[in-house]
């Protein structure tokens, strides 16, 4: 009994130790075929890192602002008698724009102007009576204030008057009328938009490392959504003697034509600053450039090497039919970026090559085939097809 319990043990190890080692023998074998299988290639395009002349220019964001630009409101309480204009339509400096009923005023400065008159003829008369010598200086003097003061009466009533009637104080155009005839304002309602337009300003800041660069003269070029071809140019008009101390950038003013009145105050503008000479840059496409939070890098296209070679031997060729280049992983210092291109700082030199597409599928030493027939043609100045 003891002996076939041996027997069938020693089978049962037998049998196991077969199949253990099957398995592992099985698992040896996949993993050297996987380790010794060969990565496939990656069909990219390709550019050359190429030498650029750039004229020296700073690009930063701005906001139109008009030269002159208000929203006319009602100086004084009042019943709307009479409206002297009708939306967007283009006003004078000094144009009549809304009156306001000014009956009870004008009754007033009446009562007003008949005093300062009786109090003239009695300075008059009491002039005469003081070179006679019939009253004292004194009541002369009384005499001269009074008039006076029946003239200042006068003009502050006049002054009333004038602020029921709302008159332009700048030529420009008018936006959409907001009141009617026989509505009563408040003092401080609106009444209408009124803005120049021509010339027109644009706002813009820049970072304080350039407060030495630019200076009130220089040219601008602003391009706008609304109008994405055409480009309206001007000049630096002021430059902000101070940097702003949360932001560290320093705002400017320049002052654009517009004749036609396609620009208004609000818009969003692309400023191009225009600095004096040229700039010699190395540069790739945008497409070449992976942003990560640990760097940015590009992908460095260079001839395979299949196996590390042995000391003192050459490095091994690729075998026939593989892919006989691959690319490698390399960080780099980015500039200033224009059109389709990036300027490079450091991290490569003229005349390398790097990926433009399929930057997702690569990883360092990837085999990789160049295919640049469908490769967009990257500009400097790119324009989007109009529909």
């Amino acid at each position: 009994m003891t002996k076939r319990m041996i027997i069938m043990l020693l089978g049962a190890v037998v049998v196991f130790g077969a199949v253990f080692g099957m398995k592992w023998f099985g698992n040896k074998m996949m993993v050297q075929y996987i380790e010794n299988m060969p990565t496939p290639p990656v069909t990219i395009s390709s550019a050359e890192v190429a030498e650029m002349r750039w004229d020296n220019r700073l690009e930063a964001i701005g906001t139109l602002v008009p030269v002159n630009g208000a929203e006319l409101t009602a100086e004084a309480n009042g019943i709307v008698t009479r409206i002297s204009f009708e939306s967007g339509e283009q006003a004078q400096k000094g144009q009549m724009l809304v009156e306001l009923d000014s009956a009870n005023e004008r009754g007033e400065l009446k009562r007003l102007q008949a005093q300062a008159e009786l109090a003239e003829l009695n300075r008059k008369r009491r002039e005469q009576l003081f070179k006679r010598e019939a009253i004292s200086k004194s009541d002369y003097d009384a005499a001269v204030a009074e008039a006076n003061a029946a003239k200042a009466a006068v003009e502050a009533q006049l002054g009333k008057i004038a602020q029921k009637e709302i008159r332009a104080p700048f030529a420009g155009t008018l936006g959409v009328r907001r009141v009617n005839v026989g509505q009563y304002l408040a003092a401080g309602s609106p009444i209408v938009t009124l803005q120049s337009l021509d010339p027109i300003d644009v706002d813009f800041s820049l970072p304080e490392q350039y407060v030495g660069t630019v200076r009130p003269g220089l040219g601008v070029k602003v391009r706008v959504d609304a109008y994405p071809d055409r480009t309206f140019e001007g000049r630096v008009l002021a430059v902000e003697p101070q940097v702003d101390e949360a932001t560290r950038n320093f705002q400017l003013r320049a002052r654009l034509a517009n004749p036609d009145g396609a620009l208004v105050p609000g818009q969003f503008g692309r400023v191009m600053l225009m600095l004096p000479g040229e700039r010699q840059l190395k540069v790739i496409p945008r497409t070449a450039i992976n942003y990560n939070s640990y760097g940015t890098s590009v992908f460095v296209i260079r001839d395979r090497e299949v196996a590390a070679p042995a000391e003192g031997k050459a490095p091994a060729a690729p075998a026939e039919g593989e892919a006989t280049l691959e690319v490698v992983q390399r960080f780099v210092k980015v500039g200033d970026a224009r059109g389709d291109f990036v300027a490079v700082v450091s991290g490569l030199e003229i005349g390398e090559q790097v990926a433009t597409s399929g930057l997702l599928k690569l990883r360092n030493k990837q085999p990789v085939i160049i295919n640049n027939d469908v490769q967009p043609k990257a500009e400097l100045d790119p324009t989007p097809p109009q529909s």
